[in-house]
Formats: C-alpha cells, structure tokens, sequence
C-alpha cells in the first residue's frame, strides 16, 4: 500500500470530526475540482461513502491535508487526520499521502470571502473548496511533499 499510483484521479480530502471536504482531480492530474462536502454519520456509513467514492470515480489515491501550527509543529487535530488517513486506506484499499495544509482553510475563506455569496453558502463550499486547495498544492508540488499516511510518520 505503499507505493502511490503516477497516474489516475486522486480524492482530496479536508478532515474535519464532523464535515469532511472532498476534490477530484481528473485522470490526468492537471485541475483539481471541488467535489462535494460529505457529513459523517458513523464509521460503517463513511466506510460506504469512500468505498462509493472509489467506485465511482475511479479514485486511486487519496491525499488528506494534514493540520499544523504555522511553527510545523502538530496538534491533536494533525493526530486525528493521522488516524483517519490510516482508516481511510484500510477501508478503501488505496494509498493515502498526507500533505501539510498549513493557511489553506484561510485562503479558502479568503477566496470565498471575495464572492458574492451569502455566509451561509460561503460556509457550506469552504471545505470542498479547501481539500481542493491541498489537492491543487499536491498535484503543483509533483507529489513531492506527500508522505505516507501512516502512524509513525
């Protein structure tokens, strides 16, 4: 599970306990789009939505932003990305990278701030908009920056 495909979609992923933002890249890996927010239910419900997600999109990697303090430094919330990195490759059978997230919900907000779009709708794109961020930055970087989502990174 280690080795990380050099071609085919991958999902980008903004963890978060209670929403989860998604983006998929297109096959050839040029544009990250914004896919979609998905609200987590429980463990047996998200295992269906990603299993789902891979079917149907024909994912074959995934790339979770990794939370850290601006001083490189991580938190809890960098722990429970970890963990659902490690989950998330267990349950879907793909290869997962972590890539450090660090200001990408900020610019999202930015980006979203300078729309005409009411809060409330502003509010409900900033998650997919911001695992497209991580996506975009992965893909720029030539997937250089990732690393395997495992727990002893």
């Amino acid at each position: 599970m280690s080795d990380f495909p050099e071609s085919g979609r991958l999902a980008g992923i903004d963890y978060g306990t209670v929403r989860i933002g998604v983006a998929i890249s297109d096959a050839g890996r040029t544009v990250a789009s914004p896919y979609e927010n998905y609200t987590r239910r429980n463990e047996e419900s998200d295992a269906e939505y990603f299993s789902r997600l891979v079917a149907e999109e024909d994912v074959v990697g995934f790339v979770v932003g990794l939370p850290v303090h601006a001083s490189g430094e991580e938190s809890q919330k960098s722990r429970q990305a970890r963990e659902f990195a490690a989950w998330l490759a267990n349950v879907t059978r793909r290869p997962v990278r972590l890539y450090d997230e660090r200001y990408t919900t900020r610019e999202a907000e930015n980006l979203l701030g300078e729309a005409r779009m009411s809060k409330k709708r502003r509010k409900r794109r900033l998650d997919m908009l911001a695992a497209q961020l991580v996506l975009t930055a992965y893909l720029e970087s030539g997937g250089r920056n990732g690393f395997p989502a495992n727990l002893d990174d």
